[in-house]
């Protein structure tokens, strides 16, 4: 497609997809009654200005509060979402019959009844940066970009309205409760919690930015003082939880881990007389943008890589006795965590000895999720014909049923925040890879209500080095001799958001790899195995990064003290 015909493509998308949300937006003045929600704040809560996103959560299940039903790519209630600037006590900020809506596009679709609802406020501080930009956005309050539970967030209370766009309506919802600051859990024999500032993160930031980590303790720790231990660098969206699921609540006798039996299998090997002794480390390193920064340095994130790297575990070596050489560092993790110890170990490759891991966020971006963001010129429509235009899916089931669109998925992005702020997936992406937008939030890969695709951004991505199997493509002859042996992959072969198929990419260059060949492993889950697929239990995972360290330990490096 050539220039001239991709700009015609481009205006055409762009002038249906303004079609379409003016038919379902902006009915003709006086065809339909209005419908308008009035959300404000009373001074006693919140005496000065607000400047966030307001949300309204309509819904007909009643076993939990409206709000923390909301904001999920799938059965979710409709939620509507839009922001408010210097917003004061009393004054009211308005949803309405033109606000956007997920999954439902307006007010108007919603069938009359008696529905619970819920308002809720999310505050955003102002960042001054580094760079020169001034922002608005969430500041995480350690509960990992929540804007549903995160504390000093305004919210209603749950109240039954019968709602019936035939008849119009006015609802007035008043925001008087505040979330309470997040309980830290106590720190226990097994579990430690630290928290520090940030010097790197707090000047680019323009204020006080803290990175933190949950260590799990291996058996006799304090009964051996002058052992030293390898240490696993678990990865992992936000948590105060433990690293690796680890609890030591039965089950049978009601325990509600979110792990179930697993956490507590995994607690009676840690602690049983013949399992190796080692440390394990989850971060915690939440953005403005979302609950992870995905350990590196980024153009709108800040420099995360710097400072988890410089400061976050020196620190933890320094205070927890922690074997300090590479053989003796592993990495894994999942989905995030999955992309993450990948990229540690890439860009780190002789600091860390070795990462496993599982069905990782897309690591090759000819296969970002379903989109080929080099190539495609649009991200909802799969390229196919001028008379067909299927849509593209960003969620399956693991029996491959089509759950979600791409467009969808963008929807709720657009719903949840403007600028780049909705704390999901897409957009954290775009956080830590893209560029930085004329305004300074992050540029978007794809327009969220067209899903046309702008390339500048994705080559920005593929040429900062976010594009894994590409950076490695460039950087083999200099890396590869300190990454052979080192990295282990496994994800299943209908991972709900098509991982694998990136996954499947990466593997082929890995596999054709000379002076050193990669020398690791791929392996994929068979059939119908989907996002979350492990071949082999946590204590099973553990005892193979053992048997590793202890075959890469260097002569004289003994690991009897801690391998049993």
């Amino acid at each position: 497609m050539d220039k001239m015909d991709k700009n015609l493509e481009r205006s055409r998308a762009i002038a249906v997809g303004l079609a379409m949300a003016l038919l379902c937006l902006s009915p003709a003045k006086g065809t339909e009654p209005d419908l308008k929600f009035e959300i404000s704040f009373p001074s006693a809560l919140h005496s000065e200005p607000i400047t966030g996103r307001v949300f309204l959560v309509i819904t007909n299940h009643a076993e939990l509060e409206p709000r923390l039903q909301a904001g999920f790519w799938n059965d979710a209630p409709p939620l509507f979402g839009a922001d408010v600037s210097g917003l004061k006590p009393g004054e009211a900020a308005v949803i309405d019959a033109t606000t956007l809506g997920y999954p439902v596009l307006s007010l108007r679709q919603i069938p009359a009844g008696d529905y619970h609802l819920q308002a809720i406020l999310n505050v955003y501080t102002d960042f001054h940066r580094s760079d020169g930009h001034l922002i608005w956005a969430h500041n995480d309050q350690w509960e990992g970009q929540q804007f549903n539970r995160s504390p000093g967030n305004l919210y209603s209370q749950d109240q039954v309205v019968h709602l019936d766009s035939a008849a119009g309506y006015d609802v007035k919802l008043s925001l008087t409760e505040l979330i309470p600051p997040v309980e830290i859990p106590p720190d226990t024999e097994w579990l430690k919690h630290i928290k520090i500032q940030s010097k790197l993160l707090s000047a680019f930031w323009g204020r006080p930015m803290y990175l933190g980590a949950t260590i799990l303790l291996p058996k006799g720790y304090d009964a051996h003082p002058n052992v030293s231990y390898p240490v696993i660098y678990y990865q992992d969206h936000f948590s105060l939880g433990s690293p690796l699921p680890f609890s030591a609540e039965n089950p049978a006798q009601g325990s509600k881990n979110r792990w179930g039996s697993a956490a507590y299998e995994f607690y009676q090997a840690w602690i049983s007389d013949d399992f190796p002794r080692m440390i394990a480390v989850r971060f915690q390193h939440p953005t403005p943008f979302f609950d992870d920064s995905y350990a590196v340095n980024s153009a709108n994130d800040g420099p995360f890589g710097d400072a988890l790297m410089n400061e976050l575990i020196p620190y933890i070596e320094s205070h927890y006795r922690i074997i300090r050489m590479p053989y003796a560092r592993v990495l894994t993790g999942g989905s995030t965590g999955g992309w993450e110890s990948l990229a540690l170990q890439i860009y780190h490759p002789d600091f860390f000895g070795g990462t496993w891991t599982f069905f990782p966020d897309p690591v090759d971006f000819r296969r970002y999720d379903m989109v080929n963001i080099y190539d495609d010129d649009n991200a909802f429509a799969i390229p196919h014909s001028s008379w067909m235009k299927p849509e593209r899916y960003i969620m399956r089931g693991a029996d491959g049923q089509p759950l979600v669109s791409v467009r969808e998925f963008s929807r709720l992005e657009e719903v949840l925040g403007s600028h780049g702020r909705s704390g999901q997936q897409l957009e954290a992406w775009e956080a830590v890879y893209g560029p930085v937008g004329p305004d300074g939030y992050p540029e978007p890969v794809w327009d969220k209500r067209t899903g046309m695709i702008d390339h500048t951004v994705a080559l920005y991505m593929r040429d900062h080095g976010y594009d894994l199997r590409y950076y490695l493509a460039e950087h083999w002859r200099e890396i590869g001799p300190q990454l052979a042996g080192k990295i282990h992959v496994y994800v299943g072969d209908m991972d709900n958001f098509y991982l694998n198929l990136a996954v499947y990419l990466l593997q082929e260059f890995l596999e054709g790899t000379k002076e050193p060949t990669y020398a690791g492993s791929f392996e994929y889950g068979r059939p119908m195995k989907g996002h979350g697929w492990m071949p082999m239990s946590f204590a099973d995972l553990v005892r193979a990064m053992a048997d590793h360290i202890s075959k890469n330990a260097p002569p004289g490096e003994g690991t009897r003290a801690w391998k049993y």
